[in-house]
């Protein structure tokens, strides 16, 4: 894939306030109407001033990559994350914050994988999108992309004030892994159910401090193994043999994502047992995730979730569907021996999950 790389004459002055790159992907923020042939066609962002004018009021520095070919964001593969984790690695000695454009529908499985890629990140680097056009009238694209460039260029005592991958969407900050979407019609398209916003726009810009990620003194660095033989089951009243066979007997699965009922609970037909304790006999990493948006899994609570937990299976705490197949990605990517990558998984890395003490 290559990308063309632009600088937006903003203006401004010789020392600006900060430097941000902004990455666009594709997706709907970045598409106009073609009036002559009607019909959505990719916006040319080195015209970006004529579409989005209140960025001359910015003392800041801009400069936009484009991949080409833009990428619909159902689209999207690990090899599409290597390409926007290598971009910031890159130019992150350059920049002071960077923010992507992308499309909303696969947005949280790219912000909580670049998680997971960018350890001890100690600058902002910011999802956003839009649910109608930019060259529409009643477009939510602006909004988004003037605060999230704002919030990647603010810094408090010289530092940035968001260390983490997020995601802006209409007047919220959210951690990134935290993030899911909900909507398709609405501009409310992304909630976090189990962890607070970092910040909520508004008049001014409102930053939850308690929430936000902390600075690190250790290096940042990239990882760019992931290792992508994983699966989602989820389970449903009626489900049967065979479905189940089907994915946890799959010649190459490493790792899955069982999503289960309530607070992690299963099942207790014999047969989905013996499926699931042979998979995990056979080294393969099951993670145990909620239905729910809001709660947690508590293996053990109940009988049902009990011969989950004396299976072998891992709970997964609070952690989003999103959150945690990416990281079963990311940790099998490691090549760690089996009870490494239990521990790994059962650890909070990037903030993904609520360790209960």
């Amino acid at each position: 894939m290559d990308f063309v790389k632009v600088d937006i004459d903003t203006a401004a002055p010789e020392n600006p306030e900060a430097s941000i790159l902004i990455i666009y992907t594709g997706g709907t923020i970045g598409m106009v109407f073609d009036e002559e042939n009607k019909h959505l066609v990719p916006f040319n962002f080195s015209q970006i001033i004529e579409k989005v004018p209140e960025l001359r009021q910015f003392n800041f520095l801009l400069t936009v990559v484009s991949l080409e070919p833009a990428i619909d964001s159902s689209n999207v593969t690990i090899a599409d994350w290597h390409q926007l984790a290598r971009l910031v690695e890159e130019n992150y000695s350059y920049y002071d914050g960077f923010v992507i454009l992308h499309g909303t529908d696969t947005m949280a499985y790219s912000a909580s994988a670049l998680s997971y890629m960018l350890e001890n990140l100690q600058k902002p680097v910011i999802f956003t999108g839009a649910q109608v056009p930019i060259g529409r009238v009643r477009t939510d694209a602006r909004e988004n992309l003037i605060s999230a460039l704002q919030i990647a260029a603010t810094k408090i005592n010289g530092k940035s004030a968001v260390p983490e991958v997020c995601i802006y969407f209409h007047n919220l900050l959210l951690r990134g892994n935290r993030a899911k979407k909900v909507e398709s019609s609405q501009y409310n398209a992304f909630k976090s159910e189990n962890y607070p916003p970092l910040a909520k726009a508004g008049v001014n810009i409102d930053y939850f401090w308690s929430a936000v990620g902390k600075h690190t003194d250790y290096p940042f660095r990239v990882h760019y193994q992931f290792d992508d033989r994983v699966a989602i089951l989820k389970l449903f009243p009626g489900i049967t043999p065979s479905m189940v066979r089907s994915i946890v007997e799959a010649p190459e699965i490493r790792g899955l994502v069982l999503e289960t009922f309530g607070a992690g609970n299963a099942p207790t037909a014999p047969w989905l047992l013996e499926l699931l304790g042979g998979a995990i006999r056979r080294d393969v990493l099951i993670l145990n995730v909620s239905q729910c948006d809001e709660g947690r899994v508590r293996q053990g609570n109940y009988e049902t979730s009990r011969y989950l937990l004396e299976l072998g299976v891992i709970g997964g705490a609070d952690i989003t569907t999103e959150a945690a197949i990416t990281k079963l990605m990311y940790v099998l990517g490691q090549g760690l021996p089996y009870q490494e990558s239990v521990l790994l998984l059962e650890q909070n890395l990037r903030g993904e999950i609520t360790i209960e003490v």
